[in-house]
């Protein structure tokens, strides 16, 4: 089932198709506006949560634009705020010393000037390589490595891949020892450096799709399609359990809206869970705010790859049409986005968010041994999920919502690694030999999820949960005894904190000011799931870019203008800004409007069967009740009261 958006109506809906066309136009026709410029993204102004408030009460609110756009001849970033209502520039400003993300433009005009480029040629030529029909040139990000890097220019350094036939998997041919300088304002070629000449990988690394193994007699290396796995058939005769109205959901009590921006990509808006007749708020808004991979090769064409996916191109600029089927199984309802070009016309991606419901197992069962009576309860999880591509790699993002009032989010990493090459007899030191001359680099991938988070209602403190075993004596005989203990993180400066195995460490939203059945707060836990810690050096540039690794917990007193865990602008960025300089202010938490940040990665040693694609692996969080209920809420009621 494939139903699109409709138009907005509420002050959260993401902007459609026109309005972005309506509010590029009104920035271009204003006085002095430079006839270069480029649009990066525009999305929706986010209104204020007195905003909302005041629109819940029945008063109108100003739909508004906020515009992110580049001055090519001036070499300026601009950030622009349009009214949608009446027409006009709210605010146009210039953010000095900031390179915004990558235009979709970028991309073909890089590979059009390398490919042009005589050094490049000649680089090339030496390595056997006179047909570059097919050869494919990857931008990527400069990084900041020094201050050759500053965000002065606006700069690219693209990989070289060879690729003999249109649709050959280039990453198994990667050009080794090439390094390439690009100014993207400018558009030239600033250097072409040859750091000595490593044999380009032959061996082909093919995958196909589902209409070539259906006729695999063109492909004379197909190894043969599986022939012992039975149809699996999803059908929901009477429809799904869910309702949409616009862009808001409701589902076994579950109420949210789903939102969208460039950047971020999926985001969910006012989760709250309907209790007893009451809709008892969760979050206000849920979302990954950066993501981050830093890679651990020193080779020159791998040197700098720490590419932030978000601030330095957009989770939601790169969104897929997801195909029935193929990405989502079942009785499906798509949500259509729209996105800006960089002329600021707006276009719009198909199917970019599904949302469906899935079995997911029994959610709780018990079988009395004395009377043979067995109670068991199937789980059935709604998901939200969006898919991008950003070059080699794919990532899904998926948000789960649980009938026991779990939140679950869960990232799919895919696609195609990004390899190097190497001297046959030599062995690579940062990476895992796939085939003969052909290597993966070791890296990590780290999210952050930003949770602005409203347990029943907007004041909240944060508190540490660690569990620690009491010592020998009295109160412990047999040394089986622990207990936990629980701090509040009181002010931002002591917010970044580390997950600790040892204690099983924990993290509860808690609302002083509401409490449950047994007196107790109510709260909701941040729980962990897969983990890493990043292994960077404390003076290494990439750390200062990516502060928010430093932790993998932080806390901040709301501030609408805090939404990224890397600061605005991470593209060429020195560092210092996004988390470490929001709680260098060390604002108070307690019973505050808070915000929880949440770190988590992958450390990805890589292997050979990850290639010629990696098969998906998982990583992510949960947010779980922690005496929000009376009781499980899959099985019966819950009252809270107030003290």
């Amino acid at each position: 089932m494939t139903m699109n958006t409709p138009s907005a109506s509420h002050p959260l809906d993401p902007l459609t198709a026109d309005e972005i066309t309506a509010a590029s136009a009104v920035v271009r026709r204003s006085e002095g506006f430079p006839s270069t410029a480029r649009f990066v993204s525009v999305e929706r102004k986010e209104p204020t949560k007195a905003e909302l408030l005041a629109f819940e009460d029945g008063r109108p609110v100003d739909r508004r634009a906020f515009l992110v756009i580049r001055d090519v001849e001036g070499a300026r970033t601009l950030e622009a705020v349009v009214s949608l209502a009446s027409s006009s520039v709210v605010s146009l400003e210039h953010i000095p010393d900031a390179q915004p993300g990558l235009l979709f433009e970028d991309f073909v005009a890089v590979e059009e000037l390398v490919r042009s480029d005589p050094r490049w040629q000649k680089a090339m030529h030496e390595r056997g390589v006179t047909d570059f029909d097919h050869v494919m040139i990857e931008p990527w990000p400069c990084a900041y490595l020094g201050e050759e890097d500053a965000p002065r220019r606006r700069l690219n350094r693209p990989l070289t891949y060879v690729r003999y036939t249109e649709d050959e998997n280039a990453y198994a041919h990667p050009v080794d020892n090439l390094t390439v300088l690009v100014d993207l304002d400018t558009r030239e070629v600033l250097e072409v450096t040859d750091h000595g000449i490593v044999p380009i990988p032959e061996r082909p690394a093919e995958f196909w799709t589902a209409e070539e193994i259906a006729n695999p007699e063109n492909i004379p290396t197909f190894p043969g399609a599986r022939t012992d796995v039975k149809p699996l058939e999803i059908t929901q005769p009477e429809g799904p359990s869910f309702s949409v109205n616009g862009h808001e959901v409701s589902w076994q009590k579950w109420r949210f809206r789903v939102g969208f921006t460039p950047r971020e990509g999926l985001v969910l808006h006012q989760v709250a869970y309907e209790d007893q007749g009451r809709l008892r708020s969760i979050a206000h808004r849920i979302s990954i705010s950066e993501m981050v991979v830093p890679y651990a090769d020193t080779a020159p064409t791998q040197i700098r790859k720490a590419v932030f996916d978000g601030g330095e191109d957009g989770l939601g600029k790169n969104a897929n049409s997801l195909e029935l089927g193929c990405d989502c199984l079942g009785e499906i309802r798509y949500f259509d986005v729209a996105l800006a070009d960089s002329s600021g016309t707006g276009e719009v991606v198909t199917n970019a968010i599904c949302l469906h419901e899935e079995d997911a197992g029994v959610m709780w069962k018990h079988t009395d041994l004395r009377t043979g009576r067995s109670i068991v309860r199937r789980s059935r999880r709604l998901v939200i999920s969006q898919f991008m591509t950003l070059a080699n790699y794919d990532y899904g993002f998926y948000w789960y919502l649980y009938q026991d009032g779990t939140i679950e989010c869960e990232v799919k990493l895919t696609g195609i690694m990004s390899m190097g090459a190497f001297v046959e007899g030599e062995t690579p030191r940062h990476g895992a030999r796939i085939a003969p001359g052909l290597y993966a680099p070791h890296h990590q991938h780290f999210f952050n999820a930003r949770l602005d988070m409203a347990v029943d209602g907007p004041r909240n403190t944060v508190v540490e949960v660690d569990s620690r075993a009491l010592p020998l004596g009295p109160e412990n005989p047999y040394g089986n005894a622990w207990e936990t203990v629980s701090t509040p993180l009181v002010s931002e400066a002591n917010s970044g904190r580390d997950l600790d195995f040892a204690a099983a460490r924990a993290w509860k939203i808690v609302n002083p000011e509401r409490v449950n059945v047994a007196g107790d707060a109510v709260s909701y836990k941040v729980m962990p799931g897969e983990n890493a810690q990043h292994l960077l050096h404390p003076d290494a540039p990439v750390l200062s870019r990516a502060g928010f690794l430093k932790h993998q917990l932080w806390v901040t007193q709301y501030d609408e203008k805090e939404r990224f865990a890397a600061g605005d602008y991470p593209y060429q960025s020195p560092g210092g800004e996004g988390l470490p300089s929001y709680v260098a202010q060390d604002r108070p938490l307690e019973q505050e409007d808070v915000v929880v940040w949440y770190t988590f990665g992958v450390h990805h040693i890589t292997r050979t069967e990850d290639w010629p694609v990696m098969p998906v692996h998982r990583t992510g969080f949960s947010l779980k009740p922690s005496g929000f209920f009376d009781g499980n809420p899959g099985v019966g009621r819950s009252i809270v009261r107030t003290p």
